[in-house]
Order: structure tokens, then sequence, then C-alpha cells
């Protein structure tokens, strides 16, 4: 298969299986206040915001492929996913995501934006590894 679509894939369903179910755990202990898995419409098409962050989630999986030079999986370890997840995407989503959307730069969600997007990370790399073919 493909290894775009493969990223693409892994980064998609990395936000239903890893980066929710965080949103989730932090949401049961009033760290944030929004729940998991929002059907809320997102702008600019109304789609559910589940849907809308795991679309990006896979554009997000294309650019880890796109890091790894070579064709295995193996180039980035489960820990440079995550501090790849927690760190850029936070960071993205700080500087440019959210003031785009009028809500400003606000360092102290650095944290939990980490966390969110870290578990993404991994979560990409873990499936990444598990569609990985045998012997490449």
């Amino acid at each position: 298969m493909n290894r775009y679509l493969l990223g693409f894939s892994a980064g998609f369903l990395a936000v239903l299986c890893f980066h929710q179910p965080v949103v989730g755990l932090l949401h049961a202990y009033g760290v944030v206040p929004f729940a998991p898995y929002s059907t809320q419409a997102a702008a600019p098409l109304g789609v559910p915001a589940w849907f809308s962050a795991s679309f990006w989630g896979g554009v997000w999986g294309l650019v880890m492929i796109a890091i790894c030079s070579a064709r295995k999986v193996d180039v980035l370890s489960w820990w440079q996913s995550g501090l790849f997840g927690g760190i850029a995407l936070t960071l993205v989503a700080m500087l440019v995501v959210f003031p785009l959307k009028g809500r400003g730069i606000n360092l102290a969600i650095f944290p939990i934006g980490f966390l969110v997007n870290g578990a993404w990370g991994m979560g990409t790399w873990v499936l990444l590894r598990a569609w990985q073919p045998a012997g490449k």
C-alpha cells in the first residue's frame, strides 16, 4: 500500500483512537471544558469537529511520513513521534490556528496540547508500525 495513504490513515485514526481518548481523560478530570468526539459543526464546511480533527490528523500523518526519509517507519521512534506531535502540532495550533480563529496566543495551554498531540504522535507511530509490511 502507498506509504502516504498509510500515513494519512494512521494520522486520521490516531485522532480517534489516541488523541480523543486523552481529551476524554482530561475532560473527566476537569482539566478541559470540552468533551471528546464533538459533533459540533466545525467551520468552514460544517462537518463534525471530530471529523475535522481527524482529517487534519491525517494531513499531519502525511507530514510525519514525509519526514521519514527511508521506507521504514523505524526512522522515527515512538518518543520522537510523541515529541513531533506534542511540539509541532501544539505550536502550529497555538501560533497559527488559534489566532486565525480569533482566540489569540495563550502559552498556558501548551502542556495540555503537548499531552493530547503527543498521544496523537505516538498513536500514529503505533499504527504505522502495525501496518508496515513484513521485511520493510
